[in-house]
């Protein structure tokens, strides 16, 4: 499994259980929704500094977005 993408499954996951849109995190981000959009699909790389500011965002911790469990 490309671990870019499980990243991103769990942004989207968490942004999920926070019932927050894409549009909220993309303006938090000061990003577009589209953009947003490209790191919840794995097709953006997130720097640290994003990750943070995401993590930030959903009240969580960066290395619970990160955190890939083996299935």
């Amino acid at each position: 499994m490309n671990k870019l993408i499980d990243v991103a499954k769990n942004i989207r996951n968490t942004r999920l259980d926070r019932n927050y849109t894409q549009d909220y995190l993309a303006a938090k981000l000061k990003i577009s929704q589209n953009a947003y959009s490209k790191i919840e699909l794995g097709r953006t790389k997130v720097t640290v500094e994003k990750l943070l500011v995401i993590a930030d965002v959903l009240n969580t911790d960066a290395c619970e977005l990160i955190n890939v469990k083996a299935v």
